[in-house]
């Protein structure tokens, strides 16, 4: 069988099982685990999936650019934004992550909350510019261009000074075994530090991160408290986050 032939089967069972185990298809094909694991290594390269222990996982389509992940799962996105909005009380203090469900959540603030919002995210700032009853703290620290936030060391002393109510984590890949995931070392960091913060952390879970997997672990599922998620979506897909002990709120 040719590399090509190979790897196109590979793609066909992570499509219809959402996981690849790579003694299982060097049995279906005969082949040794070694050339699997070879073709594993090609196409994870390519970012068409994620390895893992003993096979692979479908790749965060969100781990592309701040532009290129705006145009994925945009309603979705909206409608996680405007629930997750409803969840913010007046007098509390809110870390607001980075990333485009960030952005749309700081769009559907109601004009009457009164907040102070604190994020790492330019973009989420310049949308609250003109929110009355939010005052907005920056945190500052070196731009991570990919997605537009600041990280390092000037951005986790200035985050550690924090007591917040609520936070709201943006990631790129959720999984019940993997936990919560991105794509970048220091922004996985932040994201913790932020975390470890606040009262209370509720993920933004738009359903092209369900099941998928990026390289750098940000935190397990029974660390967070709750994820917000698109309405519409199978049970199946979201009953394992239920089992382990996290409240899925459907927008």
């Amino acid at each position: 069988m040719l590399t090509k032939e190979r790897q196109a089967h590979i793609l066909k069972v992570l499509r219809r099982d959402h996981r690849v185990v790579a003694k299982v298809v060097s049995q279906e094909l005969g082949l040794s685990e070694d050339t699997i694991r070879r073709d594993l290594r090609e196409l994870a390269s390519e970012g068409l999936l994620q390895r893992v222990h003993g096979g692979a996982l479908p790749a965060s389509p969100a781990m592309t650019d701040f532009a290129g992940r705006a145009q994925v799962s945009p309603q979705g996105k909206i409608s996680i934004a405007g629930a997750a909005a409803g969840l913010i009380r007046s007098g509390q203090v809110v870390f607001l992550d980075g990333g485009t469900t960030a952005v749309q959540l700081a769009r559907n603030l109601p004009p009457g909350l009164e907040a102070t919002v604190v994020t790492h995210s330019p973009s989420v700032a310049v949308e609250l510019v003109e929110h009355r009853g939010v005052e907005v703290e920056l945190i500052g620290g070196r731009l991570f261009k990919h997605s537009v936030v600041a990280v390092g060391a000037v951005a986790m002393e200035a985050i550690a000074r924090v007591r917040a109510d609520i936070y709201f984590m943006g990631v790129t890949g959720i999984h019940p075994q993997l936990g919560l995931t991105t794509g970048n070392a220091e922004e996985a960091a932040i994201k913790r530090a932020l975390s470890q913060q606040a009262a209370e952390t509720v993920v933004l879970a738009s359903r092209e991160k369900l099941g998928a997997a990026s390289p750098f672990q940000i935190a397990r599922l029974e660390e967070v408290d709750s994820m917000v998620v698109e309405a519409g979506l199978p049970e199946e897909l979201i009953d394992p986050y239920r089992r382990l002990g996290v409240t899925v709120i459907v927008a």
